[in-house]
């Protein structure tokens, strides 16, 4: 190798747990959905299979390669690094580089790793972390702090390598995108839904994104935001189509609104997972996902939400179901959706002055009109794609 290299290494976690013919399946996507990102945004950099983790070789930014992939489905970590040949002159001699960034009066610690048979290498981790320390000391004077240091320098020696890092991007996690079949999710305009469907992703998910266009009630610009969501999000999966299935739902919404009352919302909720249902099944989904969050509105109480699932024999996943408002909010801004989020959501003006919040299905069932659910299907037939 030459005498360093810049490289970037990508870590995960459950990927691996798995079986080793699992796993092999599982990094052979989460490297296709790596090297999609990096293609996506014009940037240098090709994603190898090594070891524990992946790397990405011949990056001419390695910070920016680095952020990027710390944002895809499957990842834990990733960092920047210099790779240099392992044995301990050279690694001294890269943290000595390094600290030539280091900020003035920052504390620092030496976190390292030997991997690998004994006979490999003739020093100990103790021996890395004494040298590479002395020599960081040696150039910036800084204090030294094992238990909260402001700056860490990590060290990976391996049988044929070593990696030195400075800065580590913290990833989502999960399972690699694409490896546990397709989901429909119901993009609703609000800041629920989108945190849903990027919870699943997290989980492997495929996701079929479809927005149920409330007419007058809705609108163009709402739309439009609700759309921007989903494209926000899409930026960390760009292999796959994520574009929106745009159902007209206005002329279900009229009937609604003239023939019910206190129990509205539940059956436009119900509504809208028969129209899930009939989008997964032309979209070969196995479910269905839904931004609820048990006890947050009057239609998403225990007993309404037992009501509302009765609509469709899909599974209903709700990844937000015991989570507070307040996390919800928080993980909308670090994915970027939430300020896209932020209009008054549609189906308010649908909501009744005195919405049911213990209903029964039969009480339900009853006050639907006549060919409701026809409707739905129609309106799921028209859809269009944006």
């Amino acid at each position: 190798m030459n005498e360093t290299a810049h490289v970037v290494l990508v870590g995960y976690g459950e990927v691996g747990t798995k079986s080793s013919s699992v796993r092999a399946k599982m990094e052979a996507r989460l490297r296709e959905n790596l090297q999609a990102v990096i293609d996506d945004r014009d940037l240098s950099g090709r994603v190898e299979r090594t070891w524990s983790r992946l790397r990405v070789v011949d990056a001419d930014d390695p910070e920016a390669v680095a952020a990027a992939c710390a944002e895809v489905p499957g990842v834990v970590w990733t960092r920047p690094t210099l790779a240099c040949e392992p044995d301990l002159d050279a690694m001294v001699t890269v943290c000595r580089g390094l600290a030539a960034e280091h900020p003035e009066g920052a504390s620092f610690a030496i976190d390292a790793d030997r991997i690998g048979p004994k006979e490999n290498h003739g020093f100990s981790v103790r021996d890395i972390e004494r040298d590479a320390g002395s020599a960081v000391v040696e150039a910036t004077n800084a204090p030294v702090d094992l238990d909260n240091p402001d700056h860490t320098y990590r060290i990976e020696c391996r049988e044929d390598t070593a990696y030195v890092s400075i800065r580590r991007f913290d990833g989502p996690g999960g399972i690699p995108l694409g490896t546990q079949g397709k989901a429909v999710a119901l993009i609703s305009g609000g800041i629920d839904s989108p945190v849903a469907m990027w919870e699943m992703m997290r989980r492997g998910c495929e996701i079929v994104p479809v927005y149920v266009d409330l007419g007058d009630f809705g609108g163009a610009d709402h739309r439009a935001r609700a759309v921007q969501t989903v494209r926000t999000i899409a930026r960390r999966a760009p292999n796959f189509d994520m574009r929106v299935h745009i159902v007209p739902g206005g002329d279900v919404v009229e009937r609604l609104m003239d023939t019910i009352e206190d129990t509205r919302m539940l059956s436009l909720r119900r509504v809208m997972l028969a129209i899930g249902a009939e989008v997964a099944a032309e979209e070969d989904a196995h479910s269905i996902v839904t931004g609820e969050s048990l006890a947050q509105k009057s239609s998403q109480t225990g007993e309404n939400l037992a009501v509302t699932a009765a609509a469709t024999d899909y599974p209903v996943h709700r990844p937000l179901l015991t989570r507070d408002k307040t996390d919800i909010v928080a993980e909308a801004r670090a994915l970027g959706t939430f300020h896209d989020s932020t209009l008054p959501v549609g189906c308010e003006r649908v909501a009744p002055s005195y919405p049911e919040t213990n209903a029964s299905l039969a009480a339900v069932e009853q006050a639907e009109p006549d060919g409701l659910f026809d409707l739905a299907a129609e309106a799921a037939r028209n859809r269009t794609r944006s």
